[in-house]
């Protein structure tokens, strides 16, 4: 499994260094790569690769899709870190980019890696569809706005220290993580022509996929050491964070992990064979330390 997922992260690596070579030169690149490149696991890349294997599309099909969504995955990362939201000082085993680069360089590092992921769905080098481009830009535009990442990431900070029910808790962690995860299934139902039905059901699949990933991190957060996770651990509790662990605990917040892992599973069975590098990728996120 780790060998699969290494293999789409170095072809997702590839793609946005040569990417970023064909960018007019400014003085935001170097801290843009610094966030972006050299580090993380490229879990969104995996889910995209093999999420498009149901419908028997190749990596050069999805490979834009893949950039895009790690450049807005990296620009949420690198403003959670800042001061303002969750004062992480390290990431990806590294200084957090505004240590390297300070913060207003980092908050403009980030607008411009979201902007980039527009820029790399719409590039005329991308042979799909017009009609397809659109789509997918206004679908990940809507993950990613108030609707979705950046509206959890409010969320997840105005819930600190406060009591919510479980139904807030998973609607905060499925805006933040969950729709982003969403685009990337969804997104391969659109290059492969699907009909809305089917799109619509690719697009819960994801978000459950990005709740499980959630959890998942969750547990890391409360369970694993800062060498392994690239990042602070324990910090949930200390800041108050809404988590269902805080709520409900450590073992029933399991127990609702594995529920909603064989829900996933039980969904992706009807593919067959075509759906193994999705499920194995699944059964990592939730088995993971780091």
């Amino acid at each position: 499994m780790i060998k699969f997922l290494n293999k789409n992260a170095t072809q997702t690596e590839i793609f946005l260094k040569k990417y970023l070579r064909r960018q007019d030169k400014s003085e935001l690149l170097k801290a843009m790569k610094y966030g972006l490149l050299g580090g993380g696991k490229k879990i969104r890349s995996s889910i995209i690769i093999s999420t498009g294997k149901l419908f028997n599309l190749k990596t050069k099909d999805l490979i834009n899709i893949c950039g895009a969504v790690e450049c807005i995955h990296s620009y949420t990362l690198i403003h959670d870190d800042l001061p303002c939201m969750d004062d992480d000082k390290t990431r990806r085993g590294k200084p957090a980019t505004h240590i390297k680069f300070g913060e207003s360089t980092a908050v403009l590092a980030g607008n411009s890696l979201l902007t980039l992921a527009f820029e790399m769905i719409v590039d005329k080098k991308y042979k799909i569809n017009f009609k397809s481009k659109t789509e997918l830009v206004k679908e990940i535009a809507l993950c990613s706005g108030h609707t979705g990442v950046a509206g959890g990431q409010y969320l997840d900070l105005s819930f600190e220290k406060k009591k919510k029910l479980l139904s807030q808790i998973i609607d905060m962690q499925k805006k933040k993580t969950g729709k982003l995860f969403a685009f990337c299934c969804f997104a391969t139902g659109v290059i492969a022509n699907k009909k809305n039905k089917e799109k619509k059901a690719l697009k819960n699949l994801g978000e459950d996929i990005g709740l499980l990933f959630q959890l998942a991190d969750d547990f890391i957060d409360l369970k694993s050491s800062k060498k392994k996770a690239g990042k602070p651990t324990g910090k949930d509790q200390k800041k108050g964070k809404s988590t269902l662990i805080n709520l409900i605990g450590y073992e029933k917040a399991n127990l609702f992990a594995i529920k909603l892992k064989k829900n996933i599973l039980r969904k992706l069975s009807k593919h067959g064979k075509k759906a193994q590098d999705l499920i194995n990728t699944v059964e990592f996120i939730l088995g993971r330390n780091f």
